[in-house]
């Protein structure tokens, strides 16, 4: 069975800092990419960063220079260190994972942690 767990989220004030943490099992965890996504109600989910089975990352403009995603394929954990948090990154923040193959696609999602920023 797969599954997703997000952990770490909270109530921080502006400048601060939280670390994300995301537990995966039930799939072959170093063959995937995975991302965190965030979302606010009413609008669309927000990929953040991701970082590939080659450990290859990406950011989001908004949080270039102040988050940063890592994994660790022994335990099949991927982290998000976020740092100097603003008002405007409070959202339900999702991890997901995802391989894709000639004529196939698998995509998890995990079932989202909230973070607040605020003072």
């Amino acid at each position: 069975q797969v599954q997703l767990v997000e952990s770490g989220g909270g109530l921080v004030q502006p400048g601060g800092s939280l670390r994300l943490s995301c537990a995966a099992s039930g799939f072959p965890f170093g063959t995937y990419a995975m991302s965190w996504y965030r979302q606010n109600p009413g609008r669309e989910r927000e990929q953040v960063a991701a970082i590939g089975a080659g450990a290859g990352t990406y950011y989001a403009d908004s949080v270039k220079g102040r988050f940063t995603i890592s994994r660790d394929n022994a335990k099949n954990m991927v982290y998000l260190q976020m740092n100097s948090l603003k008002p405007e990154d409070t959202a339900v923040y999702y991890c997901l994972a995802e391989r894709v193959a000639t004529n196939r696609e698998w995509v998890y999602w995990g079932q989202g942690t909230q973070v607040t920023v605020s003072s």
